[in-house]
């Protein structure tokens, strides 16, 4: 089916990005494995990293659900990275750039596997923790679903 009603690609400016004062976001496997489940819409676990210091993983869900206030918070409170890496999975090519340059590596290959880039996987689950694979398996899922209820016109703008 043709994209006919597929959404327009989320512009991202990487000169914003840059001068954005990045947070960091190294998280434990048991973090990455909730994330991973409150992506999957585990509600109990997203409200559980909201109210325990990763409202960021909280935000970046919704993000990836296309909520538009969600990336706006990544944006504005240093997670330009994880914004970033959302807009990637989604084709942008300027935020695939500004991940490499600023070598979020890890990050790169994760929206790169999202977007269907078999190499990316393989890199992946070569040289990135369980838990990270996992989580880039999680939000392709995600991400496809989405996908396929927007070029769907029965489920015209539901996103899952």
């Amino acid at each position: 089916m043709l994209n006919w009603f597929k959404k327009k690609k989320r512009a991202i400016i990487a000169s914003e990005l840059s001068s954005t004062p990045l947070q960091k976001i190294d998280y434990p496997a048991k973090i990455i494995v909730a994330w991973s489940k409150a992506i999957e819409g585990n509600d109990e676990i997203m409200l559980w990293l909201k109210e325990n210091g990763y409202k960021e993983l909280f935000m970046a869900t919704y993000a990836i659900y296309l909520k538009e206030e969600a990336r706006n918070w990544l944006n504005d409170n240093g997670f330009a990275h994880l914004l970033a890496m959302i807009n990637a999975a989604e084709g942008n090519e300027s935020a695939q750039n500004w991940l490499l340059v600023h070598d979020f590596e890890i990050l790169y290959h994760i929206a790169m596997a999202v977007e269907g880039e078999q190499s990316s996987l393989e890199w992946l689950g070569k040289s990135a923790p369980l838990d990270i694979y996992m989580l880039a398996k999680t939000i392709k899922k995600v991400k496809d679903k989405i996908e396929e209820n927007h070029n769907d016109v029965h489920s015209f703008r539901t996103d899952l």
